[in-house]
């Protein structure tokens, strides 16, 4: 253990199994540890880091920014603000948009839309129906809307108003639907679940029945969002329309940030009834803005579709000559790695010994969340190092 992991364990509170690993510098889809060692970063701060590390049109918005206006509040207008506002509702099926700091942020907010959209129009219905397997943040209102049992036991007795059903089942939510039902919350792909992808007509389903019950559809898109899966949102390949949508993580290229965007149906807050110091922050609007407007006009989103299907490719070849990979599966570059037994850290760590950052997302599965401008060369050098890795489980 170096001199800063030391420093960790004396002052910081014990809430992360963090990798060996410290980190001083990043560039692009690499990364230098202190002693000037190179990797592959193919974690990309868990989803966030769309555009690399220290992207240039990043750095030089937020720098331009922190020169000119750092922090106002929402007491007063800012540019940044509306600017990426206008361009996030030009580029989605949305109307309205709030900005917070994060995605669990985000996702608070838009379960209390939802729960005034109930008041208002459904004689007071405040339940939200979610997903066994599904991750909405680490508040204690988005860890009760969260259908793990691992994250909720800690905390119990916990929130009421959330049901949690099994995932790609429109007969479960069918079922507990009632009066006091507002909304439905869901991932288009579960991330921290373990990439589960849904069926094909799932949302479209699901779609329908909110419609026929008039009540909200909210879709999670905090880590599909922002071209993740290969279109700007994931929502575009499902042939529907959420009434909510959230949004964080990749959105300002490592800049907190999270975002609520609303139907102008569902937009019902009143002002005074939702706020944030910080949310809608100059700087943090400054670094979405240039993140998105980037993505956009390169069809960055087009480029992971491709690169994407190369790097599933490849990690499909690799299962057929591993036998101990059960499963491959993914959207984009959100993508997962199943093993038939518990040695997801000790590829972690054979990975990290030949220079390459994955992340274990189970105890038998890895997940592949790297930068979202990586090109096949990138991938094929991963591949290369996994395939290493893969071989010392059996040597």
């Amino acid at each position: 253990m170096n001199h800063w992991q030391e420093l960790e364990h004396k002052y910081f509170m014990n809430t992360a199994k963090r990798v060996p690993l410290t980190l001083v510098k990043g560039q692009g889809a690499r990364v230098w540890d202190e002693n000037g060692r190179e990797y592959l970063d193919f974690v990309g701060g868990w989803a966030v880091n769309s555009l690399g590390h220290c992207p240039p049109v990043v750095t030089e918005a937020v720098t331009e920014q922190v020169h000119t206006l750092i922090q106002t509040s929402n007491q007063f207008y800012t540019i940044p603000q509306i600017r990426l506002a206008e361009l996030l509702v030009q580029n989605s099926c949305l109307d309205k948009v709030f900005f917070g700091n994060s995605g669990a942020e985000a996702n608070e907010g838009a379960v209390k839309l939802a729960r005034r959209y109930g008041k208002r129009y459904l004689n007071g219905a405040y339940e939200v129906i979610t997903a066994m397997g599904s991750f909405h943040g680490r508040t204690l209102a988005m860890v009760a809307s969260t259908g793990q049992s691992k994250f909720q036991q800690p905390y119990v007795p916990l929130p009421a108003g959330f049901i949690n059903v099994e995932y790609n089942n429109i007969e479960a939510i069918k079922a507990v639907t009632t009066s006091q039902t507002c909304a439905v919350m869901l991932e288009p792909v579960q991330g921290e679940g373990g990439v589960n992808l849904p069926s094909d007509d799932y949302l479209v389903a699901v779609r329908a029945w909110c419609d026929q019950k008039g009540i909200l559809l909210i879709l999670d898109e905090i880590q599909t969002g922002i071209g993740r899966t290969g279109t700007l949102f994931a929502y575009e390949q499902c042939s529907i329309e959420p009434d909510i949508m959230t949004l964080a993580k990749g959105l300002a290229s490592g800049i907190p940030i999270g975002a609520i965007l609303a139907k102008d149906r569902a937009s019902v807050f009143t002002p005074e009834e939702h706020g944030s110091t910080f949310g809608g922050n100059p700087v943090a609007c400054a670094a979405g803005y240039a993140t998105l407007r980037f993505i956009i006009d390169n069809d960055i989103a087009g480029k992971v579709k491709k690169v994407g299907r190369h790097l599933i490719n490849g990690l499909e070849n690799l299962k057929q000559k591993f036998p101990f990979i059960t499963d491959v599966r993914g959207r984009g570059l959100l993508v997962a790695m199943e093993f038939g037994s518990d040695i997801a850290r000790s590829v972690l760590m054979a990975c990290l010994d030949r220079g390459l950052l994955v992340n274990r997302l189970k105890p038998n599965a890895l997940r592949f969340i790297p930068p979202l401008i990586i090109d096949n060369k990138d991938v094929d050098e991963a591949l290369g190092i996994l395939d290493g890795a893969l071989s010392s489980m059996v040597s």
